[in-house]
């Protein structure tokens, strides 16, 4: 098996980790809220603090989805062109779509996002409700952990485009849904 190959792999199981974190996050989401239901309208008690666990699990769900939506082809495409291409033709697509979008996007979201999270932590922002949750810079620092890690997952499709190019293997056909 060849190094490129090999890359391919690790990066794309860490990718598929991400989609199981996600996953499990769900979960704990999932949990909390039916805990703020249960206490709110059978308890008559209201946790700011909760409420707002509530979204910022479900920001952090969304942001490490992300890397893995990318690998497992479930992101934004034109599939009503992309799907008839060839898998030649999908791999330059992936390849160049990834040199030239989404590298320089996340790669300026990232590290815009990590002063942005600094800002926050040094200046101990909290949430402004009463109640609310501290250490508001945890969730502002999962934009630019998500970018940075959506640059692994691009790397992880470029790898998968240039081994396809290579005839490693086959580009993965990814179906729409729809």
């Amino acid at each position: 098996m060849s190094l490129l190959l090999s890359l391919e792999n690790g990066i794309n199981r860490c990718s598929d980790w991400l989609g199981k974190l996600a996953a499990l996050l769900f979960v704990v989401m999932l949990f909390n809220v039916f805990y703020d239901v249960i206490t709110r309208y059978l308890l008559n008690d209201v946790s700011i603090a909760m409420q707002e666990l509530e979204w910022h699990l479900h920001a952090t769900i969304f942001l490490i989805a992300v890397p893995y939506a990318l690998r497992s082809g479930a992101h934004v495409r034109v599939d009503l062109i992309y799907e008839r291409l060839s898998s030649k033709a999908k791999a330059i697509i992936d390849l160049l779509g990834t040199l030239i979008f989404l590298f320089p996007f996340c790669a300026l979201v990232a590290w815009y996002g990590w002063d942005f999270a600094r800002e926050a932590y040094e200046l101990g922002e909290i949430s402004g409700d009463p109640g609310g949750l501290p250490y508001r810079w945890i969730i502002k620092g999962m934009i630019p952990v998500s970018f940075s890690l959506m640059v692994l997952s691009g790397l992880g499709l470029l790898l998968t485009s240039v081994n396809s190019l290579l005839g490693l293997h086959e580009q993965p056909e990814y179906h729409s849904e729809l």
